[in-house]
Parts: C-alpha cells; structure tokens; sequence
C-alpha cells in the first residue's frame, strides 16, 4: 500500500461527580484519561472496513450507509452511526482498532470509538459539534439515549485538569487537579446500558420535568409537587448532584481535598438510595476504598448497573487499580 498510514487515538474518561445529570442538561465534572481507542489505517474511496484487536469480526460496509443499527458485527454500529451521521462528508477508510480502554467498565469506550471514528472519517468540525454529532450516532446506531458528556469530555480533554461542563449551555470550565492528588479506577463488574435500566432513568426524568420544569433550575424544595414516590427520588438525585458537582469544582480549586472526597462519598449514596444505579457489589468496593489510609473519597462512576468506582486520594496512598492521569483529547497522532 502507498497511501499514507494515519492514526488516531481517542482517551477514555472517568467521571469525578456528577453523574446521570448531563440528558437534564446539568453540571459533570469529568476528565480524559489515559486510556485510548486508536484507529490506524488508509483512506479508501468509499469502503468502511476496520478490524478490532478485542473483536473476532471485521466490519466492513459501503458509503453512504441509512440504517446504522442493523450494521453485523455488533459493535459496528458504533462505526456506522457515525458515517451516517456524518453523510456525505464522510471518508472511506481501512485499517484497525486497538484498544487499552477496558470494555464495559463504564470508562467511555464506545465514546472513544466514535470520536475517533470521526476523526479517521475526515470529520474537521469543532469540538462541540463532533461531540454532539456521536452522541446522534450513538443513539440511532444502538438506542442508548446518552448524554452529551462522554464524548464531549473525549473530544475537549485537557491534560492535569477536569472539565467542569454545563451540558445545556455547553460551556467548558477547565479545573486543575491538585499535584498531591491521585484518581484511581478499580473495575467492578461489566455493564450493560442497552439492558434498560439506562433508558427508564432517562424517562423517569423527563416525568419530573413535565411537572416541574427542568431539573438543572430546580431546587430541593420544588421537588414536593412530585407525588410519585420513585420519581422523586430520581429527581432529588439530579438536584442535589449538580450542587455537588459545583461545590466539589470549588473544593478542587482551593485544595480541600477532605470535602471533596465527602462530596463524592454523598453522589455515591445518592445513586445507591435515590437513583438506585448501584449494586451491593459496588457498594462494598466504596467502602473498602475509603476504609484505605489517604483516600478522600470514592464513588462509582458512569452510568451504573454495573462498571468501575472512582477513587480520590493522597498521592502517597498504595491502592488497587488503575491509577489514571488527565490528558488532551482526541487527535491524530504521528
């Protein structure tokens, strides 16, 4: 082959607070983290053929391509939803798919896909809009209703900082971590968000919304119009995580770090009692964790049902798992 071999290389994330708040518009504070999909291959007039080092089966179809979702292998419609979503501005390309994100731990491998699918595609748009435009893709190709902030996180990273976003104006506050400070990802148990319970949470959600407008305005003390009893545990969840989320940013910033591992100690009761997307499993990992000598606090991460804890401790402190660092977002690499 002559043509020339591109990559690209595309970070997972991990979010530190803020969780099932971004489809209500809320505040996340996530970061990019260094653990990547890369994509390395050649430009093809119109073939889409890509093999994955963790996949048995290629995926290979031809441009332009309507329906993403009925795309075999499976996890080819990742791929596919986004040169749909792309249109007639999408490149074909051959090559293959590395991965060092662990599947199905809730660190934003499916988003790293996309994006830097995207990428590899010939995508040149701004950060934003390439993040918006997997978020499409992901929802048509495999039915996830997700949020903006994974890929908004995977395409906008900053290295030694989290990114304090607001997911209805879509503003980015950088956040520098502290250089005393160690986040650390323990692996619990596999997810899966196209189960359903992903899906019911979005819906019940929107129930709180249609009575008393959105969640990201709303205060504790609005919430007593919502008689039913779960979907106002729901909404009590996104209210009070948002607040957190703002506070927990604060906390960062002025190094008290104490009150920062609280924070994320409350967003993990939170969604245990209120969002119910915990598991005694993970439950048991959280308090093991912040039982350890130098940690602040943890919490799971992601969407739940499953998938990884967060951990926020002293640089000093010897734990298991996957210690993690902040980085820039996707590009192409050399």
């Amino acid at each position: 082959m002559s043509e020339a071999l591109l990559s690209y290389r595309s970070p997972g994330r991990v979010n530190l607070i803020g969780d099932h708040t971004d489809y209500t518009g809320g505040l996340v504070l996530p970061m990019a983290i260094d653990r990547y999909t890369t994509i390395s291959g050649i430009r093809t007039p119109s073939t889409i053929r890509l093999r994955s080092q963790n996949e048995p089966e290629p995926v290979e179809f031809e441009l332009p391509i309507s329906a993403p979702e009925k795309v075999t292998p499976s996890w080819g419609r990742y791929v596919a939803g986004v040169a749909a979503e792309m249109q007639n501005r999408a490149r074909g390309f051959e090559g293959e798919i590395s991965c060092t994100i662990p599947i199905g731990a809730g660190l934003s491998s499916s988003a790293a896909l996309e994006v830097a699918t995207a990428l590899a595609l010939g995508d040149t748009s701004t950060p934003v809009e390439r993040a918006k435009l997997c978020q499409r893709a992901e929802f048509r190709s495999v039915g996830v209703p997700c949020g903006i902030m994974d890929q908004l996180t995977v395409t906008s990273g900053i290295r030694d900082h989290a990114l304090l976003i607001d997911c209805h104006e879509l503003t980015i506050l950088p956040v520098r971590l502290p250089n005393d400070v160690k986040v650390v990802v323990q692996f619990i148990a596999e997810r899966k968000l196209t189960s359903g319970g992903y899906a019911e949470r979005v819906t019940q959600c929107n129930a709180a919304e249609e009575i008393i407008g959105p969640l990201r305005l709303a205060n504790l003390s609005s919430l007593a119009k919502i008689a039913d009893k779960t979907i106002f545990r729901r909404a009590r969840h996104v209210v009070s995580e948002n607040q957190r989320v703002r506070d927990f940013a604060a906390m960062l910033r002025t190094g008290d770090l104490k009150s920062a591992g609280k924070l994320m100690i409350e967003s993990h009761n939170s969604l245990d009692q209120d969002f119910e997307t915990s598991t005694p499993q993970m439950n048991a990992a959280v308090a093991t964790a912040i039982s350890q000598p130098g940690v602040f606090g943890a919490r799971m991460t992601g969407g739940g049902f499953g998938g990884c804890i967060v951990i926020l401790a002293d640089a000093a402190a010897n734990l298991d798992g996957w210690q993690v660092r902040a980085v820039n977002a996707a590009s192409q690499i050399e």
